[in-house]
């Protein structure tokens, strides 16, 4: 893995450590899916710059994975994707962190699937990767 690759990677994981730790706070849902848009984002960038692409500053999760794609197709859920994506927020006012686009917080349900599909995106980056 290259040296810049590894920055992107380090916070990603920090990311997922803290949606994981915070997965069993039924009030943190919110924080659980901000963590998850992060890391998810982190891992696209990361396997763009192992892959000596340009990144763009953007937070854009379908528009990353599609820049993605013109390597290798993940295969993952591009709706659930796009759900996720919705969560990043260029506020950090208390109303905007973790809300979903129809304004409300997610459901525990929603925080346990975010953060499973964040670990199956950390899984595929580290086994394309780390190969």
């Amino acid at each position: 893995m290259k040296d810049k690759t590894s920055g992107w990677v380090f916070f990603a994981e920090k990311d997922v450590l803290a949606a994981s730790s915070l997965i069993d706070i039924a009030s943190l849902t919110g924080e659980v899916a901000f963590h998850c848009q992060q890391a998810i984002e982190k891992y696209f960038k990361a396997y763009l710059v192992e892959h000596d692409k340009q990144i763009r500053k953007i937070h854009d999760l379908v528009k990353l994975y599609s820049e993605i794609k013109t390597i290798k197709d993940w295969n993952i859920d591009e709706s659930l994707l796009e759900d996720i994506g919705k969560i990043y927020t260029e506020s950090r006012y208390p109303d905007d962190i973790g809300i979903k686009s129809d304004g409300l917080l997610p459901t525990t349900e929603e925080a346990n699937l975010y953060l499973t599909f964040v670990q199956k995106i950390e899984s595929i980056f580290k086994s394309l990767v780390e190969a």
